[in-house]
């Protein structure tokens, strides 16, 4: 029952107060990324959501859009300033993703949405995790969020969409402030976030599965 239905409810009894409270706050931060960064305030990327369809999700920019000559990004850690920084490392930038839960795209609490380029990397296993809708935050973000390594992350996805309760989401939560007030974990060592995952191959001597080599985030 919660899953189906006192889920959603859930999300919007937390979520509207929420937006209404934090209105001169995101208002502030729209305002000093349009000063510190330029236009365009919000990054928007198609993320897979509930059973993979795809959504655009909405965060603060934390990144300029500067490119080479011929037209290609620069690497993130030329585009990234200590404004971005900071902004990431609060957990800031993810506020405007109360915008998604309020449309039913993702959930406050569940696996969080990655790239759709993935959808064809994971395993059987790991495509489970797209069978509850995306969260903001999640068991993998208060257990080491970006530290741990792509196996960790999403044996801990699936370990929630199996065990999703209201008091595990409660639980979530509380852990994520401790977790944004302490800025740990969100960058993985020499990245600015993770690094790309490029598929898991079988381990012989685990049974499990073990990351391909990855390469530098774009």
């Amino acid at each position: 029952m919660y899953r189906k239905f006192g889920k959603g409810l859930f999300d919007l009894a937390i979520t509207v107060p929420a937006l209404i409270l934090l209105s001169p706050l995101i208002a502030a931060l729209a305002l000093l990324v349009r000063l510190k960064l330029g236009a365009p305030v919000l990054f928007r990327q198609q993320r897979p959501g509930l059973y993979s369809r795809p959504f655009t999700i909405y965060k603060f920019r934390t990144m300029s859009t500067a490119c080479d000559a011929a037209g290609k990004p620069l690497p993130d850690e030329q585009r990234i300033n200590a404004f971005g920084r900071r902004l990431r490392r609060s957990s800031l930038d993810e506020l405007p993703e109360l915008l998604n839960v309020l449309k039913g795209d993702i959930s406050l609490v569940g696996p969080r949405p990655l790239l759709m380029e993935y959808l064809d990397r994971y395993t059987p296993k790991q495509r489970r995790r797209h069978e509850l809708l995306p969260g903001i935050t999640g068991l993998a973000q208060v257990s080491g969020r970006n530290c741990l390594s792509w196996e960790e992350r999403f044996a801990l996805d699936v370990y929630y969409v199996d065990h999703c309760s209201a008091w595990l989401d409660l639980k979530i939560l509380a852990m994520t402030i401790g977790v944004v007030l302490g800025g740990k974990g969100v960058s993985a060592p020499s990245h600015i976030s993770a690094p790309v995952f490029m598929g898991s191959v079988p381990d012989a001597k685990t049974g499990g599965a073990m990351a391909r080599g990855n390469r530098q985030a774009p």
